[in-house]
């Protein structure tokens, strides 16, 4: 729907039979698909997906519910506009609609009465072929009081549509599956995890801990062991331990976090001389599938990294860059998110944004555009960028948020899926293989999805280390 710049409506007294207003507006695919959400009209014959008209002898009610829109969106901005009340409607429906279809209703006053300042209105909407959708009348009562809106913006709509996980699936489906070390895989999800990667061809895992508990476990489940190997271990240490050495020597490409604490398995991860460390500093990516974000959005370091220094953060932003490039982002749009988007001594993170960007000039971080300090509203959002003035090729087109610390981005990351509807899937980069910490609340597509990232992050390296698949 269109903005309107100002709205004033027009009161009883003011309307005269025969007063007129029309509204015209093209429709999108968005539309069409939440008139079919709030109409129950779910049908795919009566929602075509590529812009085609269904053909159908009757009128849906997905029809019915656009036309009707129209028509209540010309009494309500513009005649009597603002401060109406609909009544009551009589209303007749023909004809469909579909995407790319101009509509344009029309309403004029027939009657008033002035008990309840009511008027009577004759309302048609036509589509660009005038063919007829509907026609019938609407009784309102009218506003007694002028009422004026400036800078009207009706709200915008997003459906998810990219599906950032549906991407990473369709990433896998060609590649052989994975040997992944399940690291004490003890209760019913961290089990039941693996075992559905496994049944979606992503993993093959190798089962890490006490037999006698993971059997128990297999039992009450229903799940059939057999297929897969199981390495004993007594315990939750020593099966970090032993999940480690089976990388170390190359029997396992990635681990997997079972029902042990990460503080555990991340310790037998980390140490130099048995452990699986890098040049690089560890550190933790989420993948985040946003439903009002239009790309895959990583956020880091949101695990592992309590209050990385600079030279951490130089680490930890070229891992999720080396993770981006796995996804297929050929050059990632890196935002170095503060709380402000300017450089402010008194706020750390501002200046590390400023030196981290002059360290990418210097190439001393590579692979990505970096930009910050940016305030996260202009990180992701192009319309706050161009408000505050920001000339960037980053701001509001970030495929990356480097944040402050681990405070900062776990709760960004939360905030996302508990108030936006966000899911995240996550891996631990920097390691000699890529590992997940899976988590109680993870549903099963963000288990399936954080294993994808794996299988995808191992076959990497295995195509830079020139192993055949």
């Amino acid at each position: 729907m269109p903005k309107w710049n100002h709205v004033t409506n027009v009161t009883f007294d003011e309307i005269r039979p025969g007063a007129t207003a029309s509204l015209s507006h093209t429709l999108s695919q968005t539309e069409i698909e939440v008139l079919a959400l709030v109409s129950g009209d779910v049908d795919p014959f009566h929602v075509t997906g590529n812009g085609a008209a269904a053909v159908r002898p009757d009128s849906s009610s997905t029809d019915a519910a656009g036309a009707e829109a129209f028509i209540a969106a010309v009494l309500g901005t513009t005649l009597p506009g603002p401060g109406m009340k609909i009544l009551r409607a009589n209303l007749s429906f023909r004809g469909t609609i579909t995407v790319g279809d101009t509509l344009t209703a029309t309403v004029t006053a027939q009657e008033k009465l002035a008990a309840g300042a009511q008027v009577t209105f004759a309302c048609r909407c036509v589509n660009q072929l005038r063919d007829e959708l509907v026609v019938g009348t609407v009784t309102v009562a009218a506003p007694t009081q002028r009422v004026t809106y400036a800078e009207v913006v009706p709200p915008e709509l997003i459906l998810r549509r990219g599906d950032s996980f549906a991407q990473l699936y369709k990433a896998c489906e060609q590649l052989p599956a994975v040997l992944c070390a399940v690291v004490h895989p003890c209760d019913r999800d961290s089990l039941l995890g693996p075992i559905e990667a496994a049944q979606r061809g992503l993993i093959t895992p190798v089962l890490v801990g006490p037999e006698k508990k993971i059997r128990s476990v297999a039992q009450a489940e229903g799940i059939d062991l057999g297929p897969y190997q199981l390495v004993a271990a007594p315990h939750s240490h020593a099966a970090a331990a032993r999940a480690v050495e089976l990388a170390r020597t190359g029997e396992v490409e990635a681990l997997m976090k079972g029902s042990l604490h990460t503080d555990e398995l991340l310790a037998a991860v980390v140490p130099s001389a048995t452990g699986l460390r890098t040049a690089r500093r560890i550190s933790h990516v989420f993948v985040m599938d946003v439903p009002s974000y239009p790309r895959m959005l990583l956020i880091t370091d949101a695990a592992i990294n309590i209050y990385p220094k600079l030279e951490e953060k130089v680490d930890i932003v070229q891992n999720a860059i080396d993770l981006a490039h796995v996804l297929g982002i050929k050059q990632p749009r890196v935002a170095i998110v503060s709380a402000v988007e300017t450089v402010n001594a008194k706020i750390e993170s501002t200046i590390e944004a400023a030196a981290l960007c002059k360290m990418a000039d210097r190439g001393q971080i590579t692979g990505a555009l970096l930009d910050g300090p940016l305030a996260f509203d202009n990180a992701i959002s192009q319309q706050a960028a161009q408000t505050k003035g920001i000339v960037s090729p980053v701001a509001g087109l970030a495929d990356i948020l480097l944040v402050p610390d681990l405070e900062a981005g776990n709760m960004l990351a939360k905030q996302l899926c508990y108030l936006a509807g966000a899911e995240g899937a996550g891996i631990v980069m920097g390691t000699r293989v890529p590992i997940v910490l899976t988590s109680r609340a993870d549903s099963v597509r963000t288990r399936l999805a954080s294993t994808a990232l794996l299988a995808l992050v191992a076959h990497g390296r295995r195509s830079r280390q020139g192993v055949s698949t």
